[in-house]
């Protein structure tokens, strides 16, 4: 009998003595002591068994876990008995900023002081020993203290709190007489809620020190390892840490420790006998890539699919996606285009900056595709070198199907929640129903406009233009099954702004300019509607659509003019 799927249970612990399901990755612990690396970072997106993982490292190491070698049998660690014998045997400070989600400095702080308590509780043993003398005693017990109700206190200052971790590292090792293991989860959640919640600076000022005198200057550590999503930037929180091994997805180390491969899905589906499910599990859920590893799997949808026998975007759910949503929103038209080409199934190539600095996101080249890449959204197809540059080039795509619906449910969200009136708007617009076109992009303009722009400085050229381009996403989303939908290419003697080619051929072929009004240039509003009608005409940008056999009656032009958040659509007459 196969063992039962236990959902959302992130203890190795309970996992092993329950039975539950479970699929050996204890050879990560054996490549990870061999490398002997001081202090590693490994970054994997969110659901991929990291917190396992690291929970099955402090059942394995630590020597509160000394008796628990039997959570271990069976599993290719216990083949070894070199591993047997290293089993329960160091001090070990496990820890986890998994939690800490904060909408303000002082509320992080705290979060990030109450994770170091709990693995000074994790240790309260030493209090009650003759191996700390009574003032380590005392700040034991005032920094347990503190963490309950972290007010000023004239005991307790920022150093204090920083070296917390170091001075804990001191205790156990003076206790066992041996350098202690840290493991510390999910390390950039609280980062990444800074960058959202507008208050970077403030923290990285503080983890960095926090890291420094963990990681760096902290004689008393053996070996380290921290996971998350990103690799936040070496000069913003590493900034000192020269013993630090990163191993991120484009890297070729622990590619199969994280995550399922398609050897042991497919394996547990034909232990289930679910083989005939095989393809369908790959459209949807293969396709992450680490390293040259291209065959992983999410673990969270595969515990999903085999607990509820049905697919479903069980991954993509488990996160708002909000800061995601929010770069590609307010992002310039470029990024829009380029999501458009990713969301009709085609590739962007592109440099990756690894090194992610969340207040550079917006103005580092390649630091948003990073992002994606990190996150698990986007794969790297492949990449090549460019000598000319020095750099690497990687052609990206989206990951799998369950991916491409995450895409196309936030930018649904983008538009308002009263998708009957959009749904009118396609309608109209395929129609040629100008009245209400009209109608529908001026009650929207005033809403949805500026929230493609907000915080960006965009200059007035450029506002529209997001505008449109978040606009045409929109279309991509929701017409794709009937429309192929294309924005600035060539076309004739220049780039038009959108075309809808039909899919069947008894619809409509849609050609649209957009304008922004100029008092200067334009006399009227529908002076500049007219330009842009005369434009598709002169420009020849119905070429594209004649050359794939699509007759010029089948075309139909439509002009869009902006002014401010007022909008006029014309057709010609």
């Amino acid at each position: 009998m196969e063992p039962t799927v236990s959902i959302g249970t992130q203890s190795f612990e309970f996992i092993r003595q329950e039975n539950a399901f479970y699929i050996d990755k204890t050879g990560f612990i054996r490549e990870w002591w061999e490398g002997k690396d001081a202090v590693t970072l490994i970054t994997r997106p969110r659901r991929f068994g990291k917190t396992l993982n690291m929970s099955m490292l402090d059942c394995f190491f630590s020597s509160g876990h000394a008796a628990d070698g039997c959570l271990f049998e069976g599993l290719s660690i216990w083949e070894h008995e070199k591993y047997r014998m290293l089993q329960g045997t160091y001090p070990v400070i496990s820890l986890s900023f998994a939690g800490i989600k904060a909408n303000h400095f002082q509320g992080a702080k705290n979060g990030l002081v109450r994770a170091m308590a709990e693995a000074y509780d994790a240790h309260k043993y030493l209090k009650d020993s003759d191996c700390l003398n009574q003032e380590e005693k005392y700040n034991y017990d005032a920094f347990r203290r503190y963490s309950s109700n972290p007010s000023p206190d004239k005991e307790i200052d920022d150093q204090f709190v920083t070296a917390a971790l170091n001075t804990l590292s001191g205790y156990l090792e003076h206790y066992y007489g041996k350098k202690v293991l840290i493991f510390l989860d999910e390390y950039d959640t609280p980062l990444q809620e800074a960058y959202v919640s507008g208050y970077w600076k403030e923290l990285v000022l503080f983890v960095r020190e926090l890291f420094n005198l963990t990681f760096k200057d902290n004689r008393y550590l053996e070996r380290a390892v921290l996971t998350g999503i990103t690799r936040v930037g070496k000069e913003s929180i590493f900034s000192d840490l020269n013993n630090l091994q990163v191993v991120t997805t484009t890297s070729d180390k622990y590619t199969s420790w994280f995550g399922f491969t398609e050897a042991e899905v497919f394996a547990v589906l034909e232990r289930r006998g679910l083989s005939a499910e095989k393809d369908n599990i790959r459209f949807w859920y293969d396709g992450f890539t680490f390293g040259s590893r291209n065959d992983m799997y999410n673990p969270w949808s595969i515990t999903k699919y085999l607990d509820l026998g049905k697919y479903g975007t069980y991954w993509a759910d488990t996160s708002s996606n909000i800061l995601v949503s929010e770069l590609i929103r307010q992002g310039t038209p470029e990024l829009k285009m380029q999501m458009e080409e990713l969301l009709a199934g085609r590739y962007l190539e592109t440099v990756l900056d690894e090194q992610i600095v969340f207040d550079q996101l917006n103005h580092v080249r390649g630091a948003i595709w990073s992002l994606l890449v990190a996150a698990g959204y986007l794969k790297p197809v492949n990449c090549r070198f460019d000598p000319e540059q020095g750099e690497t080039i990687y052609r990206l795509g989206i990951t799998n199907h369950e991916t491409m619906l995450m895409f196309r449910k936030m930018i649904s969200g983008w538009f308002p929640e009263d998708l009957t009136s959009y749904r009118d708007f396609q309608k109209a617009l395929l129609a040629g129903d100008l009245d209400y076109m009209n109608q529908f992009m001026n009650d929207i303009s005033t809403e949805v406009f500026s929230s493609f722009d907000a915080g960006r400085k965009a200059s007035d050229k450029a506002r529209p233009e997001r505008f449109y381009h978040g606009f045409v996403l929109g279309l991509v989303v929701d017409m794709a099954g009937r429309y192929y939908i294309r924005s600035n290419r060539q076309s004739g003697f220049g780039r038009y702004d959108v075309i809808m080619e039909p899919k069947n051929r008894t619809d409509h072929a849609i050609v649209m300019e957009f304008k922004v009004f100029s008092q200067d240039r334009d006399r009227t509003m529908e002076a500049a509607v007219d330009k842009a009608l005369k434009q598709i005409e002169n420009m020849k940008y119905d070429t594209e659509l004649l050359a794939r056999g699509i007759s010029r009656e089948q075309i139909r032009h439509y002009g869009f003019v902006f002014d401010g958040q007022k909008v006029l659509i014309g057709e010609p007459t």
